[in-house]
């Protein structure tokens, strides 16, 4: 098969298992983004989560983690709902983690992508990721034309929005590549002007130190005193610059039925989160990204919130 024929291949592909975009750029070094990140990690911004320290030429350079990687291909996968917890004083969770562990899901749509490119030209060298490698996956979804990074810093797709899930194929197989599109946020700060925490310090910057994602899945102790009251009732996640953003408009719904949420979780009300159990945690989250944080982990968020509640 001729490059063409194989990149039309791998996209027809990708939107038979269900992603939405697919784009793809030639591997190489990430310059524009070595001295962004630079900046950004000398800043402290990324707090405690020092995984973000390492490896980082990995990060700024995939044919470092895969051998003689000749293109990176960028994946969209829509996890975007319209159902809401029932109790709207209820603290709230993001709503990437209402179904199933999206690692799990995506992660099986890869393999399953990788095997067919394999099925379909012979064997290569490449390897899949779904945010869980030393990839800046946000830089190569702008490279192969998925989007722009937001001033929220999210990939923002003209056609539907940001809430979507980013993965990547590095791969040792020369393809027919994309070009970025144009930034459209043009003057508008509504992402900024909502952040309950001011964590988008400037445009197209996040503080990650100060994000409740941050503050609410990452951060192992206690959150600071200083962030009481400013949570907006959030205990896993944060969906508030995305819930502002006017590119959100067009957002569809996802089809993906591992990413429905049980009735059991949407009904759950403020006071049965305040006296969640670990039983009722691992029944509610047996397959979630929730669980990243642990039973203790959402327990000790819950109870930031819960001066919140009590004025209920």
């Amino acid at each position: 098969m001729d490059k063409s024929s194989i990149t039309l291949f791998i996209k027809n592909k990708s939107r038979e298992l269900g992603f939405s975009f697919c784009g793809i750029s030639k591997a190489g070094f990430l310059e524009e983004e070595a001295k962004k990140y630079e900046i950004w990690l000398k800043k402290n911004m990324q707090g405690e989560m020092d995984y973000m320290e390492n490896n980082i030429d990995k990060r700024l350079d995939p044919r470092l983690l895969v051998e003689g990687s000749k293109s990176v291909i960028s994946l969209l996968y829509n996890y975007y709902t319209d159902k809401k917890q029932v109790d709207i004083n209820s603290p709230k969770i993001s709503t990437y983690a209402y179904g199933k562990d999206y690692h799990k899901v995506v992660k099986k749509k890869l393999k399953n992508l990788m095997q067919s490119i394999r099925d379909k030209i012979g064997n290569i060298e490449g390897r899949y990721f779904v945010d869980s490698a030393p990839v800046l996956e946000r830089a190569w979804a702008k490279k192969s034309g998925l989007g722009w990074v937001g001033k929220n810093t999210n990939i923002i797709n003209k056609k539907q929005g940001s809430f979507f899930f980013i993965s990547q194929l590095i791969l040792d197989l020369s393809l027919d590549y994309d070009t970025p599109v144009k930034d459209y946020c043009g003057s508008c700060t509504k992402c900024i002007d909502a952040c309950p925490t001011d964590a988008i310090v400037e445009p197209y910057v996040v503080d990650g130190s100060k994000c409740i994602s941050y503050f609410t899945i990452e951060l192992k102790e206690n959150i600071p005193e200083t962030m009481k009251g400013k949570f907006d009732n959030w205990m896993f996640g944060c969906d508030t610059c995305q819930e502002v953003c006017p590119w959100n408009k067009f957002s569809v719904l996802h089809n993906e039925k591992e990413f429905h949420p049980s009735e059991d979780l949407m009904n759950v009300t403020s006071e049965e989160w305040i006296n969640l159990n670990k039983e009722a945690f691992d029944n509610l989250f047996k397959s979630s990204a929730v669980k990243r944080t642990k039973f203790d982990g959402l327990k000790r968020n819950i109870s930031f919130l819960k001066l919140n509640l009590e004025k209920i």
